[in-house]
């Protein structure tokens, strides 16, 4: 969506605001033991208390309320009873939302408890190249340009990007246009992002595949080759100079 007034912006504000104290608090939440479905559960009580409705179950029946996505597993993990956390698990919670017809959305991955598995340096990756990519956002730049920041920035750091996942617009509905600000440079893609637009962005940075697959489900999407991803997202207000950060309140570079 394209903001055009004060209300709107407050309306964007304060749902992003939710959905990013949900994400946040989440991660806390998260302990090694405790099921997926537990933590689901969790984070929907948090929507629920802002009297906020869960995006991805709104929107297309997710069975959730937030997407878990626990190590190979790369995103729109089904939160489940028989998925229990582990120490050193590579752990992604995507938390989307709507509050009196605005929607937002967030995400990030994190190593629980101690670093046994060596996954940290993937997380910080993602973390640092979604950042240095936002602080390059601004009207008219174009969408390509900045995947090309993101692909390279994995590059340098050991890593590839996944690239049938994409970041995307948002506002009145989850998914707007741009449909595809990709991880990597799309030569054909010559759209330019708008002054006063909210996107949601993300990064998907990958120790080795480039692609995720359906696991099967109908939802999850996974590695075919094992591999790990690491996800962030925030979603922004795209303006003349640094883009506004919407979702602030998650703390992911906290």
């Amino acid at each position: 969506m394209s903001i055009s007034n004060e209300s709107e912006l407050a309306g964007m504000q304060k749902i992003s605001e939710v959905v990013g104290i949900t994400l946040r608090k989440m991660r806390e939440y998260a302990r090694p033991g405790m099921s997926t479905k537990e933590l689901d559960e969790y984070g929907g009580s948090l929507l629920s208390h802002y009297n906020a409705r869960s995006a991805p179950n709104l929107a297309y029946g997710f069975p959730g309320w937030t997407c878990i996505s626990v190590n190979n597993e790369v995103a729109h993990g089904i939160p489940s009873e028989k998925t229990i956390l582990q120490e050193g698990d590579l752990v992604n919670i995507d938390v989307s939302a709507e509050l009196n017809g605005y929607w937002s959305d967030n995400g990030g991955s994190f190593v629980l408890g101690q670093d046994i598995h060596n996954h940290n340096n993937l997380v910080e990756a993602s973390r640092k190249i979604l950042y240095k990519a936002i602080q390059h956002i601004r009207g008219g730049i174009k969408i390509a340009d900045i995947g090309n920041l993101i692909e390279k920035e994995a590059r340098m750091s050991g890593y590839r990007v996944i690239r049938n996942l994409a970041g995307h617009g948002i506002g009145r509905s989850l998914h707007e246009e741009p449909s595809d600000i990709v991880c990597y440079y799309d030569r054909f893609n010559k759209t330019r992002f708008k002054k006063n637009s909210v996107v949601a962005i993300e990064t998907f940075i990958s120790t080795r595949a480039s692609h995720a697959y359906d696991k099967g489900d109908g939802w999850t999407l996974v590695t075919k080759d094992k591999s790990f991803v690491a996800q962030h997202e925030h979603t922004i207000l795209v303006t003349d100079g640094k883009p506004i950060i919407l979702t602030e309140a998650n703390h992911i570079w906290n």
